[in-house]
């Protein structure tokens, strides 16, 4: 056992990298960094364990934010969060769930890194103004300000459409018993009309479609086509990921991807479907997420 502040608060520390981030593997090296660097800092002149470690993280989240941007710019298609299996217990914090799903983080996406970081520490982890500033290296004013816009522009891309669990799951199960049965018109009946499907397989998943996909008909039948053309058994599993009713799909066994959904309506409005072998790694065991 550990009295040490880095340990007790490690979930916390993880989920707002993460948060930040849309990358457990980027957060778990933020982590990384953040530690070597906490083992360096004179604990006698910290006043507050929690909010000095988070600002460390902060910091060397924002350093990720600033530097990636390369490596998108040679991404092979759509680029997906990468998931995170989950206990259904996260879901019972509707907001904080919300702030972890796979719609929000691909929103979040959109904002500028000083923007993300701002948001997520005040809109998931109501951090003060004073504390943001302090993390990001910016002026209270300066902060409100990049907040106000940063609220606004994610409410414009993701407003807030109040869905029951119990709806999510039966819609999710719906959708597992038409692709696992191959039924053409019961997977129709579970999509909007205007449904988006995006995929990401990173490049290396034959057949992930490089652009979204639109329409009930174009995406039953390309994901049942798909399925087809295998050769191999495909089972579709529900699960939890990312504090949502999700899909663990498995090609003869073997783990193939995850596949995340927005609901409304008692439909799926959104897919998101992640086969990049690469952001598979959080699939098999539970992670901790914590506010």
């Amino acid at each position: 056992m550990t009295d040490d502040p880095f340990v007790t608060h490690r979930a916390l520390l993880f989920t707002v990298a993460y948060e930040m981030l849309g990358s457990a593997a980027d957060a778990e090296d933020v982590l990384q960094e953040s530690w070597l660097r906490w083992n360096t800092v004179d604990r006698t002149e910290v006043r507050d364990e929690r909010a000095y470690l988070v600002r460390i993280v902060t910091r060397q989240a924002l350093n990720q934010l600033r530097t990636r941007s390369r490596r998108r710019e040679s991404y092979v298609g759509e680029w997906l969060p990468e998931p995170l299996l989950t206990s259904p217990d996260v879901a019972e914090d509707v907001e904080f769930a919300e702030s972890v799903s796979i719609a929000m983080l691909t929103v979040l996406e959109t904002l500028g890194p000083t923007e993300r970081a701002v948001f997520v520490l005040r809109e998931v982890f109501d951090v003060s103004y004073d504390e943001i500033a302090d993390a990001v290296g910016k002026s209270l004013a300066a902060v409100r300000q990049i907040a106000h816009r940063a609220k606004a522009h994610v409410a414009a891309r993701r407003p807030r459409v109040a869905v029951d669990r119990a709806e999510q799951e039966a819609v999710v199960a719906r959708f597992v018993a038409a692709v696992n049965s191959g039924d053409l018109q019961g997977l129709m009946d579970v999509l909007a009309p205007d449904v988006v499907s995006v995929a990401d397989g990173g490049g290396f998943v034959k057949g992930a479609a490089r652009r979204p996909i639109v329409g009930a008909d174009k995406i039953a039948r390309y994901l049942l086509g798909g399925l087809a053309k295998l050769g191999l058994p495909f089972e579709a599993r529900p699960t939890w990921v990312n504090g949502h009713p999700a899909i663990r799909g498995e090609i003869d066994g073997a783990l193939a991807g995850a596949i995340c959904f927005e609901v409304e309506g008692g439909r799926i409005t959104r897919i998101f479907s992640i086969a990049n072998p690469y952001k598979l790694g959080h699939l098999d065991e539970e992670a901790e997420l914590t506010r």
